[in-house]
């Protein structure tokens, strides 16, 4: 099977030698096939494999996530993962609410609950969200443990001990109204550096630049609208330049490997162009993980210190063993998934804090990061309202796997996209429906109207063994493209093969050979038969994507146990002889005065 490092799959005309080894893939290659992964509780890293340490960036518990968030993080990270045990890799995916720092505590105020309760009633909300799109974390957890407090100051000790910290004073804004110190995304006003008008205290939206709550021009209280005042408090910083040497001699090693997406490696040398700075890891709140240093100790470690941190602290919370994945760097592979805007804490600062540390921590090898998902004419904000969020997706009778599909087909991968209500609707018929679901639908229903439903003898000739060496070609490039994290490029290929199987049934008219003569019939059970096997491979391939209709198609076709795995070449699964169950359509064409109803019902507002 492809793998990272290898070429390029062919391109060109079909050779005689793909022709000559698909056919025998096809007729002999089934005992060559390896068995899938069986998931066993507590998974571990095991010694001689692969072992494929997941994350997705932890969603802020007090907020519903839109779609944006669901394709940047969760969804991009659920895809690879169930890839990854197709592929037979030793894979856990862990994820969690974030749930510290000053949003939660206003977002308590405002609803009359205590923090914690805040936490509980919005972490049940988000894992119903992403259970409800299918979402197969091995663990959801959440920061608010013990565990999260036990290695975070054990990390904090090993970074004082170190000489790694600094103190010194800030200028923090204080609403008075509110009578609290305001974390910067509590803050918004004109951006010092392109004067757009509601730059939030933390990272300008419009230039994207970061930049300091207190440089804001016309700073204004984000709960009260009121004028902030400054006030000065001291507090700890990470040395972030004495750990700099280490983080370069790290990046030196991942950066040219190309294992990264191409936009968290450009933010990251942006990052360090300039040089780093000590930067503040303390606040003024009481909603946190407690600080544990003599006369810092009413005070609360920053969340972007302090979140990161989660990833380690909610796999404790999965296994005691914790450590064999996060203190094991040799033997493990770790994947990141984010949004852009997430890069830096990922590529730069976290690292600097477990290097910093000196405890053999595992660093992140593949850092994949997606540019922003927008919403029809504007922009997803959690903060402003505006897009379809997770919630609302399940009350729109749209599956989630067609969800999942749509997300998956405009991931932006390389430039933002847009998620269009019209655009939604032209995909899904055009290529699950008329392509994917007719394919397969025409493949079964010839099986059962004329063979009583039980696969054919196929005896291949020159026509079918180049349409097998097309569909090679094709799994082979969903494999390269897959364990490069190309998730869009992965779904086209699986396009590809059922286009090409369409094409195959409209160049040899099995429904006109079944009116000929008897060998005429026996070339109709070829054709059918071995689109059937192309049905097979395509389930497999769509589990990533498409779990649901992934296991309704393996239904249909009464599919043999065993068959989850990701070849590079099509496989007989389905033999003469083997018995399908009863096709069924898979889609239903979605109506344009349907999509028109909901792009009016679901109109850029968050439900109250």
């Amino acid at each position: 099977m492809a793998d990272i490092g290898q070429a390029t799959p062919a391109e060109g005309p079909v050779t005689p030698e793909e022709k000559t080894k698909a056919l025998s893939s096809f007729t002999d290659g089934k005992s060559a096939c390896p068995k899938p992964v069986i998931r066993e509780h507590p998974i571990l890293p095991k010694a001689g494999e692969k072992n494929v340490l997941i994350t997705s960036a932890l969603p802020y518990v007090n907020n519903v996530p839109h779609l944006g968030n669901i394709i940047g993080c969760v969804l991009s990270a659920d895809v690879f993962s169930r890839f990854c045990r197709l592929r037979g890799w030793n894979t856990l995916y862990i994820c969690g609410t974030d749930e510290y720092g000053t949003a939660t505590e206003t977002r308590a105020l405002e609803e009359g609950l205590t923090p914690q309760q805040i936490c509980d009633k919005y972490h049940a909300l988000h894992a119903d969200i992403y259970r409800w799109f299918n979402i197969d974390f091995d663990f959801f957890g959440r920061t608010t443990t013990p565990q999260q407090t036990e290695i975070a100051q054990d990390i904090f000790w090993r970074l004082h001990q170190r000489d790694h910290l600094l103190t010194d004073t800030v200028d923090q804004l204080l609403c008075v109204k509110c009578d609290r110190f305001l974390a910067d995304r509590f803050v918004e006003g004109t951006c010092p550096l392109c004067n757009y008008e509601d730059a939030r205290g933390d990272q300008c939206d419009k230039c994207g630049k970061l930049i300091v709550a207190t440089e804001l021009k016309k700073p204004r209280c984000k709960i009260c609208s009121a004028s902030p005042v400054v006030k000065t408090s001291t507090h700890l910083f990470l040395n972030l330049p004495q750990i700099e040497p280490k983080l370069n001699g790290w990046l030196e090693e991942i950066l040219p490997n190309d294992s990264w997406s191409s936009n968290a490696r450009v933010i990251t040398r942006t990052w360090i162009r300039d040089g780093l700075k000590p930067r503040c890891i303390t606040r003024d709140l009481k909603w946190g993980t407690p600080v544990p240093l003599e006369g810092f100790t009413e005070k609360v470690f920053y969340v972007w210190f302090d979140a990161p941190i989660g990833y380690l602290s909610i796999t404790a919370n999965y296994t005691d063993q914790w450590e064999k994945w996060w203190k094991n760097p040799d033997e493990v592979t770790l994947y990141n998934f984010m949004a852009k805007d997430n890069v830096p804490f990922h590529s730069v600062v976290f690292p600097c804090t477990l290097l910093g540390a000196e405890d053999n921590y595992t660093l992140v090898n593949h850092l994949q990061a997606t540019e922003f998902l927008n919403y029809e004419d504007g922009k997803f904000s959690k903060s402003r309202g505006i897009g379809v969020f997770g919630d609302d997706a399940k009350d729109t009778a749209i599956p989630a796997d067609i969800w999942r599909f749509y997300l998956l087909y405009v991931r932006p991968e390389t430039q933002d996209t847009t998620f269009s209500w019209e655009d939604l609707m032209v995909k899904h018929n055009s290529e699950l429906l008329n392509n994917l679901g007719n394919f397969i639908y025409r493949a079964l229903t010839f099986v059962v109207n004329n063979f009583h439903g039980t696969i054919p003898t196929m005896d291949l000739e020159e026509p079918d063994t180049e349409m097998l060496a097309q569909v090679n070609r094709e799994l082979q490039m969903y494999n390269f493209n897959m364990e490069r994290v190309r998730l869009r490029e992965g779904l086209t290929t699986i396009l590809n093969i059922s286009r090409l199987g369409n094409q195959y049934i409209q160049a040899n008219k099995p429904w006109v050979l079944l009116k000929g003569t008897e060998q005429d019939r026996a070339r109709a059970g070829t054709v059918v038969g071995l689109c059937a096997n192309m049905a097979c491979a395509l389930s497999v391939l769509l589990h990533p994507y498409m779990p649901d209709i992934s296991t309704q198609i393996q239904d249909q076709l009464a599919a043999p146990a065993g068959l989850n795995v990701v070849m590079d070449r099509l496989v007989c699964h389905l033999g003469p002889g083997h018995k399908i169950g009863q096709p069924k359509p898979l889609f239903e064409k979605l109506e344009a005065a349907v999509v028109q109803d909901l792009k009016k019902k679901f109109a850029g507002r968050q439900k109250e």
